[in-house]
């Protein structure tokens, strides 16, 4: 390649980068709003009454926090129960 066509890579360099960045933007939108909808589905299947409360008082983040605290813990708690045997 000659200097200048690698010049002109250089200065189009960013630009393909920002396309591509751009367009992943694109296709990752759908794809997060599919995985929030997941989420509420099994937190409504298996949120306890607080967890349903605090969802009508305070809203969907709020609930959703709570809740996946709620499964973290459970899991921490079923791999050291594992662990201890």
């Amino acid at each position: 390649m000659s200097g200048t066509m690698i010049g002109f890579a250089l200065l189009l360099f960013p630009f393909l980068l920002l396309g591509f960045v751009l367009l992943m933007q694109r296709v990752e939108e759908p794809l997060s709003s599919i995985a929030v909808e997941r989420q509420i589905e099994q937190f409504l299947d298996d949120a306890s009454p607080e967890e349903l409360d605090t969802f009508v008082r305070e809203g969907t983040d709020s609930a959703l926090s709570r809740f996946r605290a709620r499964l973290g813990i459970a899991r921490l708690r079923r791999g050291w129960r594992k662990a201890s045997h």
